[in-house]
C-alpha cells in the first residue's frame, strides 16, 4: 500500500505566521479586540438606551391618561357646580317670593358642594399622579439620551478601529481606544444617573 505523501505543514505555518507578522497580524488581532470589546459595549449601551426610552414613553402614556382622568374630574365639578347653581337660584325664587325654601332643595345644595369637594380632591389627585410619571419620564429621557451618545460614541470608536485596520495606522487604532475608553465612562456615569 502506498503512503500518503507527506506535506511538511510546519514549515509552511511557520511562513504563514511570519507574512501575518510582518503584515501586521499581531496588531490586527488586537484591533479585532478591542473592536469586539467596544462592540459588547455598544450593544450593552443600546439595550440601556431602548429600554430607558420604552418605559418613558410608558409613563408619558400614563401621564397623559391621567391628565384626561383629571379633566374629566374637573369636568363633573363643574357639572355640580351647575346643579349647585341652578338650586341656588331655585331657592332665590323661593326667597324672592316670601316663601319657605323646601328643604329638598337645601339638601341638594348642600350635597352639590361637598361632592365638588371631594370630586377636587381625586382631580387633584390625579394631576399629582401625573406630574410625578411625567417627572419621571423627564429624568428616564435624559437618561436615555445620555446611552444614546453613549452608543454614537461607541459607533465612532469601532468605524476608527476598522479603519485603523484596513490603514494599519496604529495613531487611529488609540483614537479609537481613546474614543472607546471615553464611551465606557460616558456609560457607566449615564448607569449611575
Amino acid at each position: 500500500m502506498p503512503e500518503d505523501p507527506e506535506v511538511e505543514t510546519e514549515k509552511l505555518n511557520e511562513a504563514i505566521h511570519e507574512e501575518l507578522a510582518k503584515e501586521g497580524g499581531g496588531f490586527l488581532k488586537r484591533i479585532a479586540l478591542t473592536t469586539a470589546v467596544l462592540a459588547a459595549f455598544a450593544a450593552v449601551a443600546a439595550l440601556k438606551a431602548g429600554s430607558t426610552v420604552n418605559e418613558a414613553l410608558v409613563l408619558k402614556t400614563e401621564s397623559t391618561q391621567l391628565q384626561a382622568q383629571a379633566s374629566d374630574q374637573w369636568t363633573y365639578y363643574q357639572a355640580k357646580g351647575l346643579k349647585g347653581a341652578v338650586q341656588e337660584g331655585a331657592r332665590n325664587t323661593w326667597e324672592a317670593a316670601g316663601k319657605p325654601v323646601p328643604r329638598k332643595i337645601t339638601e341638594q345644595i348642600t350635597r352639590y358642594s361637598a361632592e365638588q369637594v371631594e370630586i377636587s380632591k381625586a382631580a387633584k389627585e390625579k394631576e399629582q399622579e401625573r406630574d410625578r410619571k411625567s417627572a419621571e419620564a423627564d429624568l428616564l429621557l435624559h437618561q436615555h439620551h445620555r446611552f444614546a451618545n453613549t452608543v454614537a460614541l461607541f459607533q465612532v470608536s469601532i468605524a476608527l478601529g476598522a479603519i485603523a485596520a484596513l490603514t494599519r495606522n496604529q495613531n487611529l487604532w488609540w483614537g479609537s481606544i481613546i474614543l472607546g475608553l471615553t464611551g465606557i465612562g460616558l456609560s457607566l456615569f449615564a448607569f449611575m444617573g
